[in-house]
Formats: C-alpha cells, structure tokens, sequence
C-alpha cells in the first residue's frame, strides 16, 4: 500500500511576516542655527594675536595721558592708613559701596589707635552694608593691632610687609604703594586682567602674570598711572558685557577679535 506523504506547506495567512524595521534617521548634516557664527568667533579666539609694538603701546597710553592726565583712584581715603583699610574692604565689593560705609567710619577712626578704641563690634556695624563685612571687620581689628605692634603705627612701603597684614594681598599692596606713596607699581583687579587679555596688551592666566606683563610693555613715564588708566577703561568702556569698542580710545590698536568697529 502506497504511503500517503502529507504536504508540508504552510497557509501564507498562518505566517505572520515579521514586522520591518523603520529606517534609521539620518544624522542632522546642517548645522545647528548660529553654529557656523559661533565656530567662527572659536576659530578667531584660537588664534594667538600679534603682539603690541613698543610704538604702539606708547601711543595707547598717549591717549589715556591726553584724556586724563591726572586719573584718581575711587576708593575715599584720608591717608595711607585709611587707604589701606579702604581697600582691605573693597574685596568683592564695589567702591562706591565701600565709600559709602567708610565715609562715617573714617570720621571717627582714621588711625589704627582709634579704630582699635572703636571695637570690632562697633567697626561691624559701621561695614555691614559691604560683603563679608564680619570678616572684614576682623581684619581691619587684626592689621590695626599689627601695625601698631610691628611698625610704628605707620603703614609699611614694602609689598612684603603690607602683604604680611590681615586682608592684605599682592592687590592691595599694589595699590598702597602705588596711590599713597607714589611707586610705579601694577595693581591688577578684574577690570585690569580683563582689559590685559581683550586687548592683547598682555594677556595672562593669572592676575600675577598680566601684572608683570603690564610692567614689562609699559613705558616708565606712564608707569605711576597706568593701572588706574586700565581699571576707569575697564570699568566704562572696556566692560565685560557690551563693551563700548565704538568709543574707545584705542579701538585701532585693539587686538581683540570680537571688537565691533
């Protein structure tokens, strides 16, 4: 008897068709918008910018001499003892902040002596109106005690000296020595190391690096005004969001790749 072979083939509509898979979607090739703007202002800031000639530094500062022959720190003060404190208290604060507090301070304690007789509590809260004014207040106390006991009562004329004192950095000796003593010295706050870099003038990481930078391309016969020169053209043209390229005085000799004239 002949063997009955069943056929084997499947229904087509008792095999489902496994599902097929949806394209992949292609990765976006057009950049995405102000990519290309944004690439080009990365691709400039790589590019290291010619140095300032000496000719050109000395015209820079020509200008600022022309504009401002005798330019002013802000910080009010009444000697270098009021100077120094002054400025121990402009960190991390404005000086308009700052004289606003000391101007009432200033009048009943413009010694180390008397502000030792004003206390630190009371010294508190002549300041409390300025950032980190507790410890601030301390610090003014503490430098008032050592000038007394180490130098006379007198505010030092070195910069290691001045920086030994409570509050006291490589800054503000700067500025002590520079505004109540008349040395050629740099000091470098944020307008200062802003400008230095922007400008090319002598761009560093650090502020000790623009510092001597500064030091290094600036003629001696600018030398006693030249950081207040930085710091009023970084504080009202050169300004860390907007800056005024359209009024600057040096615009033309301005390294900065961003500038907008």
């Amino acid at each position: 008897m002949a063997k009955i072979i069943r056929s084997q083939r499947a229904s087509t509509s008792s095999v489902r068709s496994a599902p097929k898979k949806k394209p992949a979607k292609a990765a976006r090739l057009l950049p995405k918008r102000g990519a290309k703007k944004a690439a080009k202002k990365a691709a400039k800031r790589t590019v290291k910018p010619k140095p300032w000639t000496s000719e050109e530094v000395y015209e820079a500062f020509d200008r600022f001499r022309k504009a401002n022959p005798e330019p002013k720190g802000e910080l009010e003060h009444l000697n270098p003892y009021t100077l120094l404190v002054a400025v121990v208290l402009s960190a991390q604060a404005t000086d308009a902040g700052v004289n606003k507090a000391t101007r009432a301070l200033f009048a009943v304690a413009d010694t180390p002596e008397k502000m030792l007789e004003l206390g630190e509590d009371r010294v508190r809260d002549y300041i409390k109106t300025i950032g980190l004014y507790r410890n601030k207040a301390k610090n003014v106390i503490a430098l008032s005690q050592k000038l007394i006991a180490e130098f006379g009562g007198e505010v030092p004329r070195t910069r290691a000296e001045i920086e030994s004192l409570p509050g006291a950095g490589r800054k503000t000796a700067n500025v002590v020595l520079n505004m109540a003593f008349g040395e050629h010295t740099m000091a470098v706050d944020t307008h200062v190391f802003r400008v230095g870099n922007r400008t090319g003038l002598a761009p560093g990481k650090t502020p000790l690096e623009v510092e001597l930078g500064l030091e290094k391309v600036i003629p001696t016969e600018f030398m006693l005004h030249a950081h207040h020169w930085l710091i009023l053209h970084g504080r009202y043209t050169c300004l860390a969001r907007g800056p005024r390229c359209d009024v600057c005085l040096i615009n033309d000799l301005c390294r900065w790749p961003e500038k907008t004239v």
